[in-house]
């Protein structure tokens, strides 16, 4: 018995503040208590600051209680060839034994009774991983226990030999569970009503909770951390996770990886523009802090949080230049993709623009992939229908089962992994409604009215509703049931080229108005409708004012509102004309081409059309005569290059865009009798028109 030393103060220090890791103590204490244990080989393996170092420590107090003598070795004291690390064993075996060791040998030494070997710093002895595994180890006696840890996930020879599979634990170390975190900050005397924000900053990574419980002790009046304090944290930990990048280029592919759900290759070679991005990749998925899902690579949770902070506070607009490259390369693959793909890859995109404060709310990216969407079954309408009584009651209830009867294609059920039903979504095709369909659905009827007021369907046009929408256990809350349930019905609107309205009911629509103010689909109040003494919020967007080929980009053509009927007029720049008042636009467009006076007071400067093609030319840009002026004559050109629509172009050029005095005048030019001159004029107009009212349904590629 020794007098106490500084070491053991230190020690208690150390026991007072760890919490957790209970499942990695009780499996060391497993190997600890058997004459034979489990397994001779652990692996710790986690990123910086996670931990490992702290719970090695916490094992040899373990391993002391059991009276076991702990042979400690750090890899960044140890040359990494097998003569550096016999010697530094040496005297780690005689620092633990007390005994004098003279003149270390490139022979494993005398060991211990009852060792256990701490190996810390592991990935320092990459080199020797192999010998350490073929020659050192299987010369240990076979009760000997070692702990390995490391940045690095092991190699795969621990886990595929077949002789050292059955004799190696492997153990991902992660932050600390929110109980385990609380527990620690109450320990270092940080107040119960800052918790919560500092799991938010922290999310549970044991070197950030120790870095903010440091900060506000020493600063006791601080409510949070202030952005100085967050700038200091965020650079500490950014050294402890990027140590080893390379050049701008490897720092840059960190950067993609912490903005983008997943990284894969392809992403990231279009991204930085390059042509291979393999060795950048492969670089990525060696990281410590970079994890592999299904779909590609991504960081640690506070990894990703630090880097973009980082890069964000460092050089904002590079930050949003790599977003919008990422949401871009998403959008592209989204336009292609359908189904369970389709879903991820709209989250993905979903994700690249979260740091929006209209969009980072009202999503629950912690669930990313807890749940998939499929197509409802006849035997899911019981589930369907009690979730809808549980959460909105038997009015609502019966509603669903009416709806599920006429539209079951309408639903989609959310599974969790294990398959059960934890949610659903219903799109109803509105267009298809009967009489009967809306008299058992007054949120229908509102609908129909609202789109008659303000923009009536053409033929062949579609609505559709985003009527009913929850989690079994969650209702509307921001949970995976919101994830599926966005992804899903921008998924069907993407696949609807004759959509002109679609409509969303939400039972909370004050806290839903900001999130959709800002992706333009403006709340509709005339459409707001009550069941069962209930009332529910509707939110609109006429698709043939502004297009799902400018929406996705986020830049509208311009605001939607919707007004009284006596002010929609005025409210709104864009006019949704029926086809027949479209064709008889152009016709008088035509008729007006050389008169920019007349052409002034043409609907069609009101069109779609004609607002996008003004948007290509200047962003924020109205349309003109100069921009009808260009447009009929883009339709003009389409009838140029084949023979036979030709005669159709020369007749419309000279009667409308180099006008003869005459059209007897125009025939003469042409060397046409009458009549065939004015037939090939009708064609003509007939194939322009045609060529300009699909623009103004389907609007322009861009």
């Amino acid at each position: 018995m020794h007098d106490p030393r500084l070491s053991d103060r230190l020690a208690a220090a150390r026991r007072s503040r760890f919490v957790g890791r209970e499942a990695e103590l009780t499996l060391f204490r497993s190997a600890l208590q058997t004459d034979e244990p489990p397994f001779a080989v652990l692996h710790i393996h986690g990123p910086s600051g996670v931990g490992k170092t702290t719970l090695l420590r916490q094992f040899e107090s373990v391993a002391a209680e059991h009276g076991r003598c702990i042979v400690r070795l750090d890899a960044r004291n140890i040359e990494p060839s097998p003569p550096g690390f016999l010697h530094a064993l040496h005297e780690a075996i005689g620092a633990a034994t007390g005994r004098q060791i003279d003149a270390p040998s490139a022979h494993i030494p005398d060991w211990p009774v009852n060792a256990v070997l701490m190996l810390d710093t592991y990935e320092r002895l990459a080199p020797l991983d192999a010998w350490l595994r073929e020659t050192f180890l299987p010369q240990l006696p076979a009760r000997s226990l070692v702990v390995i840890a490391g940045r690095n996930v092991p190699a795969s020879a621990w886990r595929t030999d077949i002789d050292w599979a059955d004799l190696t634990r492997i153990v991902s170390l992660r932050n600390l569970r929110p109980d385990e975190s609380k527990t620690y900050l109450t320990v270092r005397g940080v107040p119960d009503d800052q918790h919560v924000s500092v799991l938010a900053v922290t999310h549970g990574h044991p070197l950030a909770l120790s870095l903010v419980a440091d900060v506000l002790n020493q600063n006791r009046e601080l409510a949070a951390l202030d952005s100085r304090h967050a700038v200091d944290m965020v650079r500490v930990l950014l050294e402890r996770f990027v140590q080893n990048a390379p050049d701008a280029q490897h720092r840059r592919a960190l950067e993609v990886c912490a903005v983008a759900w997943a990284t894969t290759e392809s992403l990231l070679a279009d991204v930085l523009r390059v042509e291979d991005a393999h060795d950048l990749f492969e670089w990525l998925r060696g990281l410590s802090f970079i994890e592999q899902g299904l779909h590609g690579l991504f960081p640690h949770d506070l990894a990703r949080e630090v880097l973009e902070v980082d890069l964000r506070w460092r050089n904002p607009d590079s930050f949003r230049q790599l977003r919008q490259r990422i949401a871009d390369h998403l959008r592209a693959r989204v336009t292609k993709a359908r189904g369970l793909e389709g879903q991820r890859i709209l989250l993905d995109w979903l994700y690249a623009g979260r740091d929006s404060p209209f969009v980072r709310p009202f999503f629950d990216w912690t669930a990313m992939d807890v749940a998939y969407a499929q197509p409802a079954q006849p035997d899911d309408a019981s589930d369907i229908v009690d979730m809808v009584r549980k959460h909105e009651g038997t009015a609502s209830a019966h509603i669903a089962e009416h709806w599920l009867r006429r539209q079951l294609h309408a639903f989609l059920v959310f599974r969790n992994i294990e398959g059960e039903r934890v949610g659903f979504v219903a799109n109803i095709a509105l267009h298809e409604a009967t009489p009967d369909d809306l008299a058992a659905d007054p949120a229908a009827s509102a609908a129909l009215e609202f789109a008659k007021r303000y923009g009536p369907p053409r033929e062949d046009e579609e609505i559709y509703y985003l009527r009913l929408w929850m989690g079994r256990d969650t209702y509307q809350a921001i949970t995976f049931a919101i994830n599926l349930t966005c992804v899903n019905t921008i998924l069907l609107w993407m696949a609807r080229p004759n959509l002109a309205w679609s409509f969303i009911a939400m039972a909370d629509p004050e806290f839903w108005t900001p999130h959709f103010s800002e992706v333009n689909i403006p709340r509709s109040p005339e459409a707001d409708f009550e069941v069962g003494g209930r009332r529910y919020g509707v939110f609109a967007h006429d698709w043939r004012i502004e297009p799902m080929s400018t929406w996705l980009t986020g830049q509208p053509i311009v605001p939607m509102t919707f007004s009284q009927p006596e002010q929609a007029k005025l409210s709104s720049p864009v006019l949704v004309l029926s086809q027949p008042e479209f064709e008889d636009a152009v016709r008088h467009a035509l008729r007006n081409y050389t008169r920019p006076d007349m052409l002034a007071g043409n609907p069609l400067l009101r069109s779609r059309l004609a607002l996008e093609a003004a948007e290509q030319e200047t962003t924020g840009a109205r349309a003109t005569p100069v921009t009808l002026q260009a447009l009929l004559r883009d339709a003009a050109a389409t009838l140029i290059g084949n023979p036979k629509d030709e005669k159709l172009h020369r007749a419309v050029w000279h009667t409308y865009f180099e006008p003869a005095a005459t059209q007897e005048r125009a025939a003469e030019l042409l060397d046409l009798p009458f009549n065939t001159y004015r037939y090939h004029l009708s064609k003509g107009i007939e194939r322009i028109t045609a060529w300009l009212w699909q623009r103004e349904l389907h609007g322009v590629a861009r």
